[in-house]
């Protein structure tokens, strides 16, 4: 058990990290893996098929089952709806679930016409027709939902399905909140970084949301399979940017996004970079209530683990060990569990190291950034003016440097 009052909520051993997180942490894995998944996964859709990938918080679900239709496949009303689907192969067809998809009651549910679809509470308009949305393949799950790859009007989509818990009201309640939550965040998001919501709807079994497919997967998907090396200077910077920039408009909304990390920020086909994942997010004025835990502890700033009141800064923080991910191409702490991470930095300050050779600019943004105290933390838009200067000062360094090597050829008479 970790001693002291400032670090509450973080007790047991390495080989059982994911009891940390209460039964508010969504719990998902690429479909065909076990279960043997770090805490670093709790709380968000992060895997792909097929190169696509989207990040998608259930809050709300309980950790630990990989069963996300055992209570739903005994529901009354879904026992007879196997036989109305369509059997194409692969075929998508609208307003049907393809032949892979007959025996998943989460998209039976879905599209099965015979339960109405219900409103939105305030954001009718963006209630999806689910004629025109063609179910393809699964690509995650966890102990409440799935997440799967589509179409809607021939647009490639990410369609994430939430189980409404039949045995628990007050989780059934929890969950019908959070799905309000990120539709009226989605609705009210509109930013060329930040992933598109195209739509929701709510039926009595299920609720869905669907926003734009990511072809480039997440960031951290990216790293993985550079296997740890750095990425180019250059990209790393614009990518960067474009999470300052995006995070800038959240934070000008008065928004916390509250688990931005690597997993959470997506590649487009343009190659820019989505933020996504906004099933943990708050109103910064609702802070007092939120769940501790939210988040992941590798990104996560110390007073939130430590259940201090905090703000708009939390995210602030993490954006340093994002930027740190992207000078470096490792994992933040990948020597240590994600437990141990988190009392490292409580306790003992620790952060991740500095290259040797960053650049001093983009080391004062990562120290700034994740400095204990919040106050020291600059605002996103002054993050959003040193990374110009670094993209600056990086572009001018590159030409100088061709220009050297260009004296250094031998002259002709050209």
């Amino acid at each position: 058990m970790v001693e002291g009052p400032k670090f509450t909520g973080i007790i047991g051993s390495d080989n059982n990290e994911n009891n940390f997180y209460n039964f508010t942490q969504g719990f998902y894995q690429k479909l065909g893996e076990g279960s043997n998944m770090s805490i670093d996964s709790v709380g968000s859709l992060q895997t792909s098929n097929g190169g696509g990938s989207v990040s998608m918080s259930v809050d709300n679900s309980s950790v630990g089952s990989n069963d996300s239709h055992t209570i739903i496949l005994n529901h009354p009303g879904l026992k007879t709806v196997t036989n109305n689907y369509s059997v194409g192969h692969s075929v998508l067809r609208p307003g049907k679930v393809s032949h892979a998809l007959n025996d998943d009651a989460l998209a039976q549910a879905l599209m099965d016409s015979r339960y109405p679809t219900e409103g939105l509470q305030n954001y009718d308009e963006w209630t999806i027709d689910l004629r025109k949305l063609n179910m393809g393949m699964a690509f995650a799950q966890g102990a409440f939902g799935k997440l799967y790859k589509g179409t809607y009007n021939g647009e490639d989509v990410a369609i994430k399905i939430l189980e409404r818990p039949e045995n628990s009201l007050e989780r059934a309640q929890l969950m019908e909140q959070q799905f309000a939550q990120e539709v009226m965040m989605l609705a009210t998001l509109k930013h060329p970084n930040i992933v598109r919501f195209i739509g929701a709807c709510r039926k009595p079994m299920v609720w869905c949301i669907v926003t734009e497919y990511a072809k480039g997967g997440s960031v951290r998907q990216f790293l993985m399979r550079r296997q740890n090396r750095s990425v180019p200077l250059k990209s790393a910077v614009k990518q960067a940017l474009d999470v300052a920039r995006g995070m800038a408009y959240v934070h000008g909304l008065g928004f916390i996004h509250r688990d931005l990390k690597s997993d959470n920020l997506l590649i487009a086909s343009d190659k820019s970079i989505k933020i996504a994942d906004f099933g943990v997010a708050r109103i910064e004025v609702q802070t007092e209530g939120m769940t501790p835990e939210t988040g992941t502890y590798r990104w996560m700033a110390p007073e939130m683990i430590q259940h201090r009141p905090y703000n708009q800064k939390v995210d602030v923080y993490s954006f340093g060990i994002v930027l740190w991910e992207l000078i470096t191409g490792m994992l933040p702490f990948q020597n240590m569990t994600a437990v141990q991470a988190a009392f490292a930095v409580v306790n003992k300050g620790v952060r991740p190291i500095l290259p040797h050779d960053c650049l001093p600019v983009l080391g004062e943004i990562m120290t700034r950034c994740w400095d204990a105290n919040p106050d020291v933390r600059p605002p996103f838009a002054e993050v959003v003016r040193m990374l110009e200067n670094a993209e600056t000062e990086i572009m001018t360094n590159v030409r100088k440097a061709r220009f050297r090597c260009c004296m250094t050829q031998p002259m002709t008479t050209d």
